[in-house]
């Protein structure tokens, strides 16, 4: 089993640390929801799924401190980070649960449960997309480690890996917060995977010359019409991908679907401090007199992707708003 990101024991919420992968293995325990809501802001859990569980609990660590209210506790969670829906879907299933009088805790699990469940279902509906490719792209990091468990764009993977298949995997190394080769590489490495660290603008190159059969991604939200965002860098790949005539995945629960926007150009677009992009390890590489921006995801039209990876199979982007109909568990709460 690949590694758990965070696990509850009432009444503290455990996260293994993100900021510090892959050098120390470092757990946080969490006792007050501003300590859960900071952890997010910071990154400290990441990854929409991992964000949306991490926020349920966050809700259930507030009831227990009885320092807040479900609407106050809500607040301070959704304030956090704008762009994954997840964090909303979480949020908004235990603060309900927790408005009618139910049990919040049996709410978090149940949506814990939901989400891992989602992400093997993923894995086993993907894993044939890869039965016959060799070399695989991945971009940011969308492994157990966001997700709580099996991962999204790795779940594929883990499975046919299992089934068989001789996966190599190209590793984006991420920047500016080196989540593709800190943490999937850490994952990769772990499970004995083989793969290689890139710099981001290598992908290109190994696009163009034929050494990537496939590209898979996470995402953090996706529209009816199949725009989606995800970490900044994801659009670009995109469409390298599709002018070289590589298919392109997007892999993700039912809680990153967003059936309240209808395109990609109403998604809100996280800018995250500038230091994040002028300093690495603490260490400044720009001149102190340069600035930077610094968004933390793109969107991407939904006309460069080939398939989404759904726990109820792969399904083309123009399937997307009518599935979301039909599904149980798609966003349909208020978000930013």
């Amino acid at each position: 089993m690949p590694v758990r990101a965070l696990w509850f024991r009432d009444p503290v919420l455990s996260i293994l640390d993100q900021r510090q992968l892959p050098g120390r293995t470092v757990v946080r325990r969490l006792s007050r929801v501003e300590e859960v809501a900071e952890a997010i802001r910071t990154l400290a859990v990441r990854g929409a799924p991992a964000i949306g569980v991490a926020a349920a609990y966050g809700m259930v660590v507030a009831q227990r401190g009885g320092r807040h209210g479900p609407d106050r506790a809500a607040e301070l969670l959704r304030s956090t980070r704008p762009t994954a829906v997840d964090l909303f879907v979480g949020v908004e299933t235990v603060r309900s649960a927790w408005a009618r009088g139910d049990d919040v805790l049996s709410a978090a699990d149940a949506y814990r449960e939901r989400i891992v469940g989602e992400c093997y279902a993923i894995g086993i509906a993907g894993a044939p997309l890869f039965a016959r490719a060799r070399k695989v792209l991945t971009h940011c990091n969308a492994g157990a480690l966001a997700t709580v468990e099996w991962g999204t764009a790795l779940a594929p993977i883990r499975v046919a890996r299992r089934q068989g298949a001789r996966l190599f995997v190209w590793v984006d190394e991420t920047r500016p917060l080196l989540q593709g080769a800190r943490l999937t590489a850490w994952e990769l490495a772990r499970e004995r995977i083989p793969h290689a660290v890139i710099a981001d603008n290598a992908a290109g190159h190994y696009l163009a010359t034929g050494e990537v059969d496939a590209v898979i991604v996470g995402a953090d939200r996706i529209a009816r019409n199949g725009d989606f965002a995800n970490k900044i860098g994801t659009y670009e790949k995109a469409v390298v991908a599709h002018e070289n005539g590589v298919p392109f995945y997007v892999a993700a629960p039912w809680s990153t679907f967003d059936a309240r926007r209808a395109s990609g150009r109403s998604i809100p677009v996280e800018e995250r401090r500038e230091d994040e992009v002028l300093e690495i390890g603490g260490r400044r590489l720009a001149p102190s007199a340069s600035h930077a921006r610094n968004p933390a995801f793109d969107v991407t039209p939904a006309k460069y992707v080939t398939a989404f990876v759904t726990p109820a199979g792969v399904l083309r982007p123009g399937e997307i708003a009518r599935t979301l109909a039909r599904v149980r568990g798609a966003s349909a709460v208020p978000s930013a």
